[in-house]
Formats: C-alpha cells, structure tokens, sequence
C-alpha cells in the first residue's frame, strides 16, 4: 500500500487504509448479503439512557421511510441477484412509523422473513398497529419475528435505561405477543457486567416465568449486546488480526448485511454499511445497492468493540 510510505495518522481511526501504527487496516468485503436493514425513523416514544443512535421523542435526523422506498430496494435486490432472506427493521421505535404494516407486508408478500425490533410499548399497543399484526400473523405466521428490547431481565436495570416503569409495560407488550401466538425474540445488554452465562440463566428464569416462547442460550435469539462506549481505548483491527484473533471476515456483520436510511432533508435514502452508524459520513455507501457492494475498511472503534471482539451481530 502506497499510502503507508506517505502519511500515518496521528491517532486511532483516523485514516481509511491504515492505523495509528501505519498498518494495513481490515476490511470487510460484501460475501452474502442475507440481511437488509432498514432504519424506519429515529423517533421513538421514550428516550433510553445509552441508545445506541440517540432515538427519542424529538429525534428526526432519520425521518420516516416509506413503504415506496422499501418496495424500491426490495426491486434492487431482486435486480442485483443478492442474496436476501431477511428484510429487518430498526428504528427508533419502527411502529411509530404510520407505514410499518403495510412495509412489513410488503417485504412478507415477496416471500421474506421479517424481523421487527420493538420496545413493545405503547406504539405496537395501539388498536391499529395490533389489528394490522394479526392480520400479518394470520397470514405469514412465523414469518415474522418481533425482537423485544428487554434491556435486562431484572426490572430495575431495564428502568434504569429506558425509565421507570417501562419493565412492566414492555412485559405486558410481551404478554399479548404471547397470547396471540407471535415469533418472539429478546435484546439485551450488557453493561450491568454480567457473564453470558449469568445473563442467559436471568432471561431463561424470565421466560419461563412468564412462559414465553424464546430460547434464552440462543445468541440469535437472545442477542446480548455490548456497550457501545467511544471513550474507552480499542485496538484497531488490521489485516494480521484475522489470524491472531481465529477470526474471519465473513464472520462480521457487514459481510452479510447493509442498512437502508432516510436523512431529514435527504431526497432519497442511503444505504450504509452499519446499523449503528447511521451519522458517520463514511459508512454512507451511496443511494443505491450496486454502490453499497463494496468492501468496508473497519475504520470506527465500533468495529472492532461491537463486530471483531464483541462477536456481536444484530441479525440472527
């Protein structure tokens, strides 16, 4: 690499070819794409403490996506041959977009699996939302999987994060998925320091409390995320580091999936490389699938705490 001879950065993460120490950063080509995000709006009902792309009541840096656009990614898709079973939604909270339904069908017509995260609260409580979920339901079956963002199994952490009372509310959310026979998946967290083992065995009594239908020693299922923390000092990943770490490039997750979002102000989406980048101009790929089947230079400490040393997906 010819730049290594011409200028090593000052700090960490700052150049997209190399490190700090002038070594060849890591990239993650695009191998399969089996999942396409789609980033539904950063508005949500409440605001958490440590959210991983500051969504709140007044947050619309991501303004709604339309079902319009949807349909127009899943024709790309289907138009660049790739690979996708998965269409998955994030948010914000996703059904406090108006079109939520009606994307989701859309995605579940063409025969995708749809994954919907959802703090399971008041917008997936409203008459509307539950009516249109039944008839998905009713339809599609376990086609569709909501993963609920239960931060911890214990009610005073999740409140911590997410405000008091919030526990209750989620688990009576949870309960009617439940009852009307959903595919349910849990998200978690794991800045309480918690051991994988000490947390799956807290979920697990959870579940079985409450008799819900979710295998808490599934990582896929009970995704257990790391704190995404960019004060704290992370290597950066360089290319050597496949072989020092037994890792592979395949095993990240942007070498199966992209995100799609909608900027305020923007007159089309983007497609990035990440879905808790949505605000780094350099995970932007560009508007369209073709442009975002690049590879990715894991230039962000995310990269290497989340996907590299964290092991932690957001897909199943």
């Amino acid at each position: 690499m010819k730049d290594l001879e011409i200028q090593i950065p000052d700090g960490k993460f700052q150049h997209p070819d190399i490190t700090a120490k002038g070594e060849e950063r890591a990239s993650v080509p695009l191998m399969k794409a089996t999942t396409l995000w789609f980033n539904t709006g950063t508005l949500c009902n409440i605001e958490c403490l440590n959210c991983y792309i500051e969504s709140s009541p007044t947050n619309d840096a991501l303004v709604y996506i339309t079902k319009a656009e949807v349909e127009d990614y899943l024709d790309q898709i289907k138009q660049r041959n790739w690979a996708t079973q998965e269409i998955a939604f994030t948010g914000g909270e996703p059904f406090m977009n108006p079109d939520m339904i009606e994307i989701a069908r859309a995605c579940l017509e063409r025969g995708y699996e749809v994954l919907i995260l959802t703090n399971a609260m008041l917008p997936m409580m409203r008459k509307s939302v539950k009516a249109g979920l039944l008839e998905l339901l009713s339809v599609y079956g376990d086609k569709l999987t909501l993963r609920i963002s239960l931060d911890h199994f214990k009610a005073e952490n999740h409140d911590a994060e997410r405000g008091k009372g919030s526990y209750d509310v989620t688990i009576k959310g949870m309960e009617w998925l439940r009852d009307k026979g959903f595919k349910m998946a849990v998200a978690g967290r794991t800045v309480w320091g918690d051991s994988d083992t000490e947390s799956r065995a807290g979920y697990s009594a959870l579940f079985a409390k409450y008799n819900f239908d979710i295998d808490a020693q599934n990582p896929g299922i009970t995704v257990l995320f790391p704190e995404m923390d960019e004060t704290v000092d992370v290597p950066e990943i360089t290319t050597d580091c496949w072989g020092i770490l037994n890792k592979s490039p395949r095993d990240i997750m942007c070498a199966s999936s992209r995100m799609v979002v909608k900027r305020k102000g923007a007159d089309k989406p983007a497609v990035l490389a990440c879905t808790l980048l949505p605000y780094s101009a350099e995970f932007e790929l560009g508007t369209t699938l073709e442009q975002a089947e690049g590879a990715v230079k894991l230039n962000h400490p995310h990269c290497a705490k989340f996907c590299v040393l964290g092991g932690a997906s957001c897909s199943a």
